[in-house]
């Protein structure tokens, strides 16, 4: 297969993003370095779990339109798609874009339109401009280079891909144009032109924004708690007025967006992000608290009863209804909580995954059954069928009850 696009990367946006744009009828060759995933993805099956996406993937290889590869091949388009993970004291590492870039660069001829959608600090596509232009200054002018975040909610990833307005922020104006015109071929949201770094500022702005609007919830829960009152009741009324909408407090905040992108803003200008950076120590505190909450529990239950209890840690992912874990706030409290402890004495629950590498997995059932003490990390939808015993202990840090 001769591809038109080539995307550099195929975790959880850049499979979504591979499968849509084939769906369309356009050759594409997804590349990534795992050959798992490559294998999985040429049998016209997924390695991660997203609504409606198996179907998609599926159809288009079979057509011939969607095929993955440890090696890019030369094409039209390249979309950069790969983690921007943290380095030292919460730094920004473009590494893995920069690879990806070098990559291709041979591949690259005149026309070309090269766009990057990871995540990156302010200034990484003019850094890529200049490595692609250092390395070969014919192309100079002679290319399309633009930045296009992702802004999709996991869980509903294709229909979002599809119908989420973007930003698309170009090398030059008419790359902009470029890189929508590519766009509008397979978005039926807005698009909305600027130049480069506003679009990778843009990306940082909207999930800091939501970090501090959740840092303020969950910063209300510890507060309620000392009080003595009741956080959802609270939220609840302050929200029937016309101007308040406050969100929900949970046991922290994870994933590869929210609890992330804040410090590619606080790394570049630390003395301007007073509120984005305390908002992250907010959000980072939760669940040492929460870890706390549950180890008092099991010692008021262990004082009174004269045993140690069993404890059901229900949900790993880091929100609802997904198999993923990145910065998984509910993975974290579990750590805090069974270290140094019997395994034996707990039983962890994810019903999004079959196994996992470090802990046994429990059916969710099983686990209401056994269990003395059920503490509600992810208000998975399996969860809400629970009927609450009394007789056990319930520790809720995501409002099923």
């Amino acid at each position: 297969m001769k591809p038109e696009v080539v995307t550099i990367g195929l975790g959880y946006i850049g499979l979504p993003t591979s499968a849509l744009i084939a769906s369309c009828g356009t050759k594409v060759l997804g590349v990534d370095i795992n050959q798992n995933v490559v294998d999985t993805i040429n049998k016209g099956e997924i390695h991660i779990v997203e609504a409606d996406l198996e179907h998609i993937v599926s159809s288009a290889v079979k057509q011939g339109n969607l095929k993955a590869s440890t090696k890019a091949k030369s094409a039209n388009t390249y979309l950069i798609v790969v983690p921007t993970p943290f380095k030292g004291n919460h730094e920004p590492d473009i590494s893995f874009v920069e690879s990806a870039t070098k990559g291709i660069i041979p591949l690259m001829k005149k026309g070309d339109l090269y766009i990057i959608e990871s995540t990156s600090p302010i200034g990484t596509t003019e850094k890529m401009q200049k490595l692609i232009y250092n390395e070969r200054p014919d192309l100079e002018g002679k290319i399309y280079i633009a930045y296009c975040p992702e802004r999709v909610l996991p869980g509903n990833v294709m229909h979002e891909l599809v119908y989420n307005d973007r930003v698309i922020g170009g090398a030059n104006e008419v790359s902009t144009q470029k890189a929508i015109a590519f766009y509008s071929k397979y978005v039926k949201g807005e698009l909305y032109g600027t130049n480069a770094r506003t679009a990778e500022m843009c990306k940082l702005v909207e999930n800091s924004s939501r970090d501090v609007q959740i840092a303020f919830a969950n910063e209300l829960s510890l507060i309620c708690d000392k009080a003595d009152i009741n956080v959802w009741e609270l939220i609840n009324l302050a929200n029937k007025h016309p101007r308040v909408n406050i969100l929900q407090p949970g046991c922290g905040v994870g994933g590869h967006c929210i609890a992330v992108d804040p410090y590619f803003i606080v790394s570049d200008y630390p003395m301007e992000s007073k509120i984005i950076g305390a908002a992250r120590e907010v959000n980072n505190y939760k669940p040492f608290w929460c870890a706390e909450k549950i180890q008092n529990e099991k010692l008021q239950f262990e004082l009174k009863y004269g045993r140690k209890p069993k404890t059901a840690l229900m949900g790993l992912a880091f929100k609802p209804n997904i198999d993923d874990l990145r910065e998984s706030p509910a993975k974290f409290i579990i750590q805090k909580v069974i270290q140094n402890s019997n395994n034996n004495d707990y039983f962890i629950v994810e019903p999004n995954i079959k196994s996992h590498s470090i802990y046994k997995l429990t059916d969710y059932k099983e686990a209401i059954e056994k269990a003395d003490i059920i503490v509600f990390l992810v208000a998975h939808k399996e969860f809400k069928k629970i009927n609450f015993d009394p007789n056990k202990v319930i520790l809720d840090f995501c409002n099923l009850n």
